[in-house]
């Protein structure tokens, strides 16, 4: 069966977290990109869906409740069901598959899409897999940017520009704007340029050390500039931030406002997309600053840094390997780790945020 891409109907299939999600966006822009006249839609984890709510390359985003499995399997098969036949019903003519999940593949192949792509994982090298896809990629290895492993998805595609360089994008919508600017003037803010940092991440181990955090944010307000300290609503990442709020000393008119744990994932987009810097690190945000096109600082630590950094050419990458050893990412238990970018010293973080403040 022969597709007319140039209004071909796309379905993109991610399955993982916000960040992953925010990175498939790329996939968006280069179909868009390729077919202006093209519908692109997505199929994501129900409360993933944030990351992709206002972009307008996207036409529509179904999602799995993974509560679904709460109800009894009876429930839940009807749920699983449901969306299946919804999915089949758009009459979809090309699916881009990035998980590696059975139960996706098998409603990849019920769709009816003419064209229905994944990869060639080793971990899948079953006849069924085979069956079920009709195109299968080649996975990157470690040193390959997350983004460029899954854009070889479209290597098959007759794209029109094989070399366009897709980018992430995330949309922030005017009632999003409004809401995080009412919170922020509740605490005195009348539009004055700020500094966003958000030095917390879902894995302490990917954290810097709270003082050398607090000796930058200090030469940050020292040097004039206003500063919006933001968090996800984690006791342990507020806790963060109301020590490092007591430890500032106040020497000139640059002001500092906390945002602990009160703003939505898009409100927080509104935030960094109004920020003059990013400063954070390896999290979901650093992610959304560069979907933003934002500049940023980004501390990495014993994460693989080719894979996961910010896909952006606004952003400045401090890896604390440069410093000192780290342990393989693949040895770390995210959940006892201790944090693991101490290497890093404050005056070259200091430097990098100079550089993009002041010149």
């Amino acid at each position: 069966m022969s597709v007319d891409y140039a209004r071909a109907r796309f379905l993109i299939v991610q399955m993982m977290h916000h960040g992953d999600v925010l990175l498939t966006t790329a996939l968006v822009d280069a179909l868009k990109h390729a077919w202006s006249d093209c519908t692109v839609d997505m199929l994501v984890y129900q409360g993933m869906h944030d990351v992709l709510a206002d972009n307008p390359a996207i036409h529509q985003v179904w999602t799995i409740d993974r509560a679904w499995k709460k109800l009894g399997w009876r429930q839940h098969l009807a749920k699983e069901v449901e969306l299946a036949n919804q999915i089949r019903a758009a009459q979809y003519d090309v699916v881009l598959n990035v998980s590696d999940r059975w139960r996706t593949a098998l409603l990849s192949a019920y769709s009816g899409a003419a064209w229905r792509g994944n990869f060639a994982w080793c971990n899948r090298d079953h006849w069924l897999w085979r069956k079920l896809f009709n195109h299968l990629a080649q996975p990157a290895g470690s040193d390959t940017h997350v983004v460029e492993h899954m854009l070889r998805l479209l290597e098959d595609l007759p794209l029109p520009d094989k070399h366009y360089p897709a980018k992430v994008h995330m949309a922030v919508s005017e009632q999003s704007r409004h809401s995080f600017q009412e919170k922020l003037s509740a605490q005195g803010w009348r539009g004055e340029p700020y500094v966003l940092m958000h030095p917390a991440s879902r894995w302490f181990f990917k954290c810097w050390d709270d003082d050398k955090t607090l000796a930058l944010l200090q030469k940050l307000l020292d040097s004039g500039q206003n500063v919006v300290l933001t968090a996800a609503p984690d006791e342990r990442e507020q806790a963060m931030l109301r020590q490092l709020q007591s430890g500032v000393r106040f020497n000139n008119s640059a002001q500092l406002w906390l945002l602990n744990g009160v703003l939505t994932l898009r409100e927080l987009a509104a935030a960094i997309e109004q920020a003059q810097l990013f400063i954070g690190v390896d999290s979901v945000p650093m992610h959304m600053a560069a979907a933003l096109d934002k500049p940023q600082v980004a501390l990495f630590g014993a994460s693989w840094v080719s894979r996961w950094r910010p896909y952006s050419q606004q952003a400045h990458v401090i890896w604390a390997g440069d410093y000192g050893d780290l342990p393989h990412p693949d040895s770390i238990d995210v959940n006892t780790a201790p944090r693991l970018l101490s290497a890093i010293p404050v005056e070259e973080v200091w430097q990098a945020v100079a550089q993009k403040l002041f010149t």
